[in-house]
């Protein structure tokens, strides 16, 4: 199996999590961190299908950034940038409000599209393997 390839079961897992059923001791911070980390993943993966190895981070808005100089990003998946406050933030008890179940609501739209435009790129890619060029050097 291709490296992204595990990336994207990754994501697929992370956004199977974040649609967990809510029971008692679930809170709706910890399904929105799954929600950021498969948007997070998915994005990695897809660098990593056009030749370009992500950073170590959980900021969405980087990798979007990166992804941006390769190919055109809907503004929908730009909002995947929200997530990243998931990442950190609300994974600890602390000084924030508690997420409501409209933002969770919101997470698991914006991970699903993320995912979904992401294997759309990934297929697309391998139907015209031109459009598997090297990255850029700035971008390694």
């Amino acid at each position: 199996m291709p490296r992204y390839e595990g990336w994207i079961e990754r994501a697929k897992s992370s956004l199977e999590l974040a649609q967990a059923k809510i029971i008692q001791h679930i809170y709706y911070e910890d399904l929105c961190y799954q929600s950021q980390q498969a948007a997070e993943k998915a994005l990695k993966g897809l660098l990593i299908c056009y030749g370009v190895e992500p950073e170590f981070t959980h900021n969405i808005e980087i990798l979007l950034r990166k992804i941006k100089m390769i190919t055109d990003i809907p503004e929908n998946i730009k909002e995947a940038a929200q997530l990243t406050v998931y990442a950190v933030q609300t994974r600890y008890p602390g000084e924030y409000e508690e997420v409501t179940k409209e933002e969770y609501e919101k997470s698991i739209q914006i991970a699903e599209s993320c995912l979904d435009w992401v294997e759309k790129k990934i297929r697309e890619n391998k139907k015209s393997p031109s459009r598997n060029f090297p990255p850029p050097a700035d971008l390694c």
